[in-house]
């Protein structure tokens, strides 16, 4: 076997054809990926113009924006109040429109200070989700389902014990229900305590007939009235989080008779890239992928058609009479070849694409060097397996052209088609079952059910993981190769 794989080298790089090929599929991801395109207004335009994301106590990128009415609290203690209404407005280019925001929230909240990105603990009612609790940004824990209206009001309850907060809920104010309780580690002993409103952006997907290849949206807002406070003040208000809670219209409170009616706008919730969220993510570094996949697809079917073509697999198998040893010798130096070429430019690409973007003024997501790592080694990955499918369909079929065009048909238009013509719902029906499944590997931001926002493929996000989507595109290179196999040894060269 060590032999059948040296010779097999030896075929691979030392026909030009191939050294080309190999040449022009790295220059393309290159090109495309460390070429100026993507334009932002990120720092272009003064000092003032830097686009800064607070970061949570977890170290990620967080969206911390809201109508904060508050006051201090020094130790242990509990907070109470009745959500009596909620409504929310969308803001567009025709004005304000009615229409609830399913994230938007309204409820109580415990935070360590006004800085952009401490701890928090809050429990709240949503637009459409019912009541939840949620802390530090990433976490979500389910309560009561049902919107607030008028003769459905919510009674909400934050107690602070220590670094636990408890939340919970009641219909009638007096039976009550926990949703979570919640640690908060290394709490001051003083920390601020109230009620808070927010609503995040909205996005729609444009041309959905055609496919889901753009976005609309913008900010909306909601409206609470908190009635039945248990504490008295004196209150302080504030708008935290940037220029979104500032522009809206109408945000702020006005005290009531029996408590507060405040509107606020923006989110408190994991930041991410897409439509609804900021900039985009380390993903649109490999936008090169694709062009380098139809060069692979080339070589891993012209590499044994090739053969065939001017009948030098005869002497290779008469080499080796067990044909089955072939084929794998072939897989094996063609994926590994392309697997080391596609590591070394994913890294370069993802390591400096990223500073050609925020040259360009665009807003890139910070990625850990774990996440970097995954995604370049999962992009190499995805190129490899890839070429060794094609290589399996030029083993089957024999015939370049009509292998090339099977390859095709079944990695490259898969993804095309995902990304620019099928509507929403079809492109990720298409990426669950084709080999084009394996892009999620580049996938470098989580998916949030708590966060709303478009969630698609053109965005960035898939609908399998990563390692799902592998298997897939290793399902179907499997049993394309056990065919050519078994063909391989049924039927002579």
């Amino acid at each position: 076997m060590r032999n059948l794989l040296h010779a097999e080298w030896t075929k691979l790089r030392t026909l030009p054809g191939w050294i080309f090929a190999m040449i022009a599929a790295a220059g393309a991801m290159l090109a495309l990926g460390l070429l100026p395109g993507l334009q932002g207004s990120c720092g272009t335009q003064g000092p003032q113009s830097q686009c800064v994301a607070a970061v949570g106590p977890d170290g990620l990128e967080v969206s911390d924006s809201f109508t904060f009415v508050h006051q201090a609290m020094t130790g242990d203690g509990t907070i109470t109040a009745r959500v009596s209404q909620m409504t929310g407005q969308r803001l567009g280019p025709d004005g304000e429109q009615d229409a609830m925001a399913p994230w938007a929230k309204a409820g109580l909240i415990v935070k360590d200070g006004t800085a952009a990105g401490s701890a928090y603990a809050a429990v709240m009612v949503t637009g459409a989700h019912g009541v939840r609790m949620q802390h530090n940004y990433l976490y979500d824990k389910a309560g009561p389902a049902g919107q607030v209206t008028q003769t459905q009001p919510r009674w909400l309850r934050l107690t602070r014990s220590g670094d636990t907060i408890t939340g919970q809920s009641s219909p009638d104010g007096v039976t009550w229900n926990t949703v979570a309780t919640v640690p908060l580690k290394h709490l001051p002993p003083t920390v601020l305590i109230g009620m808070f409103v927010t609503s995040p952006q909205y996005a729609e997907a444009m041309n959905e007939s055609l496919g889901a290849v753009g976005a609309s949206g913008g900010p909306t807002k909601a409206t609470a009235t908190f009635d039945h406070l248990d504490r008295t003040g004196p209150w302080s208000e504030q708008r935290l989080g940037g220029s979104t809670n500032f522009e809206v219209p109408g945000v702020g409170f006005e005290p009531t008779d029996t408590g507060f009616t405040i509107t606020g706008s923006g989110d408190i919730a994991p930041a991410v890239a897409g439509p609804a969220g900021a900039g985009v993510s380390i993903t649109e570094t490999l936008v090169g992928t694709f062009a380098a996949l139809i060069f692979v697809v080339v070589i891993g079917v012209g590499y044994i058609t090739g053969e065939y073509r001017h009948g030098m697999i005869r002497m290779t198998l008469a080499a080796t009479p067990r044909r089955g040893r072939v084929l794998a010798a072939k897989a094996a130096v063609l994926g590994a070849t392309v697997f080391t070429l596609g590591l070394a430019v994913a890294a370069i690409v993802v390591i400096f694409g990223q500073k050609v973007l925020r040259g360009n003024g665009v807003y890139v997501l910070p990625a850990t060097g774990a996440t970097q790592l995954r995604v370049i080694a999962g992009t190499a990955a995805l190129l490899s397996v890839a070429s060794v499918l094609a290589l399996g369909w030029g083993a089957l079929l024999r015939r370049s052209a009509t292998a090339v065009t099977a390859a095709v048909l079944t990695i490259v238009l898969p993804y095309l088609l995902a990304m620019t013509v099928l509507p929403a719902g079809a492109a990720q029906w298409l990426l669950r079952i084709s080999p084009a499944a394996a892009f999620a590997l580049q996938q470098s931001t989580p998916q949030y059910y708590q966060v709303a926002n478009l969630y698609l493929p053109n965005s960035g996000y898939y609908p399998l993981p990563g390692w799902a989507g592998l298997a897939v595109l290793a399902a179907w290179t499997a049993a394309v190769l056990g065919l050519a196999a078994h063909r391989l040894h049924r039927r002579d060269a």
